[in-house]
Formats: C-alpha cells, structure tokens, sequence
C-alpha cells in the first residue's frame, strides 16, 4: 500500500466518524425518531427522514437484505478501483466515497433505513434530504469527475 492510499485513508475515516457521530447524537443522544422539524432558514430545514431506498427512495420495495447486497457490491468495486488508481486525487476522491458508503451500509445494518437530516427546499418544492455521507459521496463524485477532466493526468502516485 503505498504513502497515497493511507493519506486517502484519513479521508474516509474523517467522514465515516463525523457522520457515524452526527446520527449518534441526533438519533441515540437527542432521541429524535423521525418527523422531527426545525427551520434553519427560508430554504433549509434540520429534519429527520428515514430513506428505505437507495438514492431518493430508488428501490425502497426491496428487502433490506438486497439491498446489503447490492451495497456491498457497490463497496467492493469501489474499494478495488480505490486500489488500482492512479493518482492521489482520485484515491482521495474514492476514499471519501468509500467513508460514506460504509456508514450508510452501517445504517441500513442498525436502522434499516438511512437518516437523512438537511432538507433543502423553495417554497413547496423539495430538492433534497441528505446527510454528511451523502455530502461526501457527492463530493468525492466532483473530485473523481475533476481528475479525470482537468486534473492528474501524468501525477501517478508511486508504486
């Protein structure tokens, strides 16, 4: 394993224990259950959402079991890409998509379900509900997009 892959290590696990610690609050310490409400500002509000499916409740019909599977599967592929890249940037990139991945795995083992907890709205229509791993696997997303479009290329990280 080389210098890159442990520094992209830090990576995940920053995000793998903020997120854990952010829910265990929320969740064990305040005893929020779900339904919980407060408006922060005009577009966002501090809720608490139990997401069944996947990505906005893609494949919420599905038994908890398969959807283990499907993201273990996920979290395999992810994590022999995050070997096998090339640059640091990537590496960091995956990793930060890996912490996420694994507290969100985490949840569907404990809860069932993914708490989501930053709604963010105008008026009536409702964008989205997330959390920090959702955050961290968004932007983990943009740094791999950014590598492979701008930046990198000829960086390799040693072997």
């Amino acid at each position: 394993m080389t210098k890159h892959h442990w520094i992209s290590l830090f990576f995940a696990l920053g995000i793998f224990v903020a997120d854990r610690a952010h829910k265990y609050v929320q969740i064990e310490m305040q005893g929020w259950r779900g339904g919980e409400f407060v408006t922060v500002a005009p577009f966002f509000d501090y809720v608490l959402v139990w997401n069944t499916g996947i990505s906005y409740g893609l494949l919420g019909d599905l038994p908890i079991t398969a959807l283990l599977v499907i993201m273990g599967a996920a979290f395999a592929l992810l994590t022999v890409w995050w070997w096998r890249a090339e640059t640091m940037i990537a590496q960091i990139g995956l990793a930060i998509c890996l912490g996420g991945a694994a507290s969100h795995i985490i949840d569907r083992w404990i809860y069932g379900a993914v708490p989501d907890f930053f709604h963010l709205h105008w008026g009536d229509w409702s964008f989205y509900i997330f959390n920090i791993s959702d955050m961290a696997i968004t932007f983990g997303v943009i740094i791999l997009i950014l590598d492979m479009l701008l930046a990198g290329r000829g960086q390799k990280s040693p072997q």
